[in-house]
């Protein structure tokens, strides 16, 4: 089975639809009548009983919502597993729900989806076993659309500012009030709004528990657990600091960074969001895909030196990054922790610099300016 993952409205169901034989929901009443029939009917009706030249694709939407949903999905995958594929998406709870689903380990791959990258309206197809992509420019409108109204297909593609202005309070509303609701027993949501707001505010910054508990008057427990619910839900993502012992890096304050940066008011703030969201969609599909275990953290050390993001190959540090909007001038940050982490490579990506048609990756071992659009080029 395939389980696809991501924010609300990026588009999972959309691409699901257009790959099934047949599509059921689970908020259709008359679908899920049939989604908890019996394994036979369910069965019948995707004709699994018919002679096909290849297995049928079942597309299941917010089955999640079931209680038993991954006892049900076990039950179905073992009698029809030669005969079906089975694709399992809808609204960003998947990461939620996933923990402790022992009932369906070794049955599926977890897929995660993102909004659209500077790579993806490149190209339409995966990368094969290569890693990185030869370097391509994206057309001007279409870097623009990007920056400006975000990643998500709707906002994109309509590019109109008044739309994306109210498709982003509506999404936010929904998120809040209605996927929150959903899977948990939070009642407060009139602070966790405020909350939402708060981050919407501080994307690319630490988090401090403290200060926030003490904005929103709850305790910094209670704050760490909304936010991780939050980040379950994808309105951001959080970042742990670098360090060798796991549980050192887990007592640091992470940082936070929004899934959607044509919400992030400030430029610099954006630039750091913006390339933020496509390193994360690197890391995940490139694991998602079995090119290696691949991780994205940031680097501070104990005199406050800084340096945005790191990616971690197989558990070793392979790639810094260090965002600027127009800043040209290297960073003593990245010389300094890639001698210190043996980084093969060390990158200052700056937005503002024109596309450059070079490798950004062909010299390793010392720091490197690189247009952030050249770098992106080369991801997913």
């Amino acid at each position: 089975m395939a389980l696809v993952s991501g924010p609300r409205q990026v588009g999972k169901t959309t691409v699901c639809r257009q790959l099934a034989d047949v599509y059921l929901t689970y908020d259709d009443l008359s679908d899920r009548q049939k989604i908890l029939g019996s394994s036979e009917q369910l069965a019948a009706l995707a004709g699994l009983g018919e002679l096909s030249n290849r297995p049928r694709i079942i597309a299941l939407d917010e089955i999640h919502k079931f209680r038993n949903w991954k006892n049900l999905l076990k039950g179905f995958f073992d009698k029809y597993e030669s005969r079906a594929r089975i694709l399992v998406t809808g609204s960003s709870r998947l990461n939620v729900y996933r923990r402790g689903s022992d009932s369906l380990m070794g049955r599926y791959f977890l897929y995660h989806m993102h909004p659209f990258s500077v790579a993806e309206v490149l190209h339409t197809d995966l990368p094969g076993e290569a890693l990185l992509r030869r370097a391509a420019p994206i057309p001007v409108a279409d870097l623009a659309a990007l920056w400006q109204h975000g990643g998500f297909p709707e906002p994109f593609t309509r590019r109109d500012s008044t739309f994306t202005r109210r498709w982003a309070r509506l999404r936010g509303d929904q998120l809040v009030r209605g996927d929150l609701r959903e899977v948990s027993q939070v009642h407060e949501l009139g602070q966790i709004e405020l909350l939402a707001k708060l981050l919407a505010d501080r994307s690319g910054q630490q988090l401090i528990y403290s200060s926030l508990a003490g904005e929103i008057r709850v305790s910094a427990d209670t704050v760490r657990r909304w936010i991780d619910l939050l980040a379950g839900l994808h309105l951001g993502f959080v970042l742990r600091p670098w360090a060798r012992d796991v549980a050192n890096s887990l007592r640091k304050e992470p940082k936070w960074f929004l899934r959607d940066w044509s919400g992030v008011a400030d430029d610099g703030a954006r630039a750091e969001t913006f390339v933020g969201c496509h390193l994360l969609k690197a890391v995940e599909g490139w694991t998602d895909l079995g090119l290696g275990d691949f991780q994205l953290f940031y680097l501070r050390d104990k005199a406050k030196r800084e340096v945005d993001f790191l990616i971690a190959r197989d558990h070793k540090p392979w790639c810094l990054v260090e965002v600027k909007k127009s800043e040209k001038q290297l960073s003593p940050a990245l010389a300094h922790f890639q001698r210190k982490l043996k980084a093969p490579h060390a990158l200052q990506a700056v937005i503002d610099l024109p596309y450059v048609d070079a490798d950004c990756f062909k010299i390793t071992g010392e720091p490197l300016v690189v247009p952030a659009m050249t770098l992106l080029s080369q991801l997913l």
